[in-house]
């Protein structure tokens, strides 16, 4: 991992969840509320969704993100294209989960791009995205994992 790339957030998890289940929790919308945020998601390619959070004015995030899929493998990759709901935002982030066997397990990869580092506003979302991709929504990925 490079915290030194201010454009990117790279996270690397080990889960002790076969791919399958992993997948599951990524692509259905009961389960991705229960870990990231309440969706109408659907696995197609060009379906657009929202979700909802809590708005961040400091980082210049509305709190509404809306969605679309860009590409998937089924059980191996999913990219999803974020932007923020406010027209005049300058978030435009590609989001790609990829899924890999590893032992009874599964090592999930994100790649979350597109940051501009010469936005402060962006820097901030940077740094408190980085942070909580890292510790509260893989807790919560987690703990949905071991609930299903």
């Amino acid at each position: 991992m490079d915290d030194d790339d201010l454009t990117t957030i790279r996270v690397d998890q080990f889960l002790a969840h076969p791919p399958a289940k992993v997948w599951r929790a990524l692509t259905e919308p009961e389960l991705i509320a229960q870990w990231l945020m309440p969706c109408d998601f659907r696995l197609e390619v060009g379906h657009r969704y929202a979700m909802t959070s809590v708005p961040r004015p400091n980082t210049g995030f509305s709190g509404t993100v809306e969605a679309q899929v860009l590409a998937f493998e089924r059980e191996r990759m999913l990219r999803v294209q974020w932007a923020d709901a406010e027209p005049d935002s300058a978030v435009d982030w590609t989001i790609t989960w990829s899924l890999e066997p590893e032992g009874r397990g599964t090592r999930l990869f994100l790649v979350h791009e597109g940051f501009d580092p010469d936005d402060p506003a962006q820097r901030m979302a940077h740094k408190i995205m980085g942070g909580g991709w890292r510790s509260s929504v893989m807790k919560g990925l987690e703990g949905t994992l071991d609930r299903l």
